[in-house]
């Protein structure tokens, strides 16, 4: 069965830090390309990180230098630091996992075809 399994969201002040954790299935995990996304209400789904299975990261400019994604073999987990949190930065945080796109693992919900139910990230000023 392949499925995600998010985890570690709440309600933090600015500048605080979170850390999520999705729990992947042997088959979800083995995909090419893993990645978090969020999605505001009102929004439309926007990628916040990738990571293909050497490792490699793509970031969304707008966490550079705040997130650090990262992924754990032994327990097959993906996990999202996110730090100096930002009241933008609030949005249901989902998990996803997919096949290579033409040029990588790129930063495209319409890539991901596996996702979590999601978890809830909420930064107040």
């Amino acid at each position: 069965q392949v499925r995600l399994v998010e985890s570690g969201g709440g309600s933090v002040q600015a500048g605080g830090s979170l850390r999520l954790s999705c729990a992947a299935s042997r088959s979800a995990y083995n995909a090419d390309c893993m990645g978090w996304f969020r999605q505001a209400p009102g929004k439309e789904r926007e990628g916040v990180v990738t990571i293909d299975r050497r490792g490699t990261t793509t970031y969304a400019d707008s966490v550079k230098g705040r997130f650090t994604a990262s992924r754990d073999n032994a327990k097959m987990t993906l996990d999202l630091q996110m730090d100096s949190l930002k009241p933008e930065d609030t949005a249901m945080y989902y998990c996803a996992a997919g096949p290579y796109g033409g040029s990588g693992c790129r930063l495209l919900a319409r890539s991901f075809g596996v996702w979590g139910q999601g978890t809830q990230v909420t930064v107040s000023s």
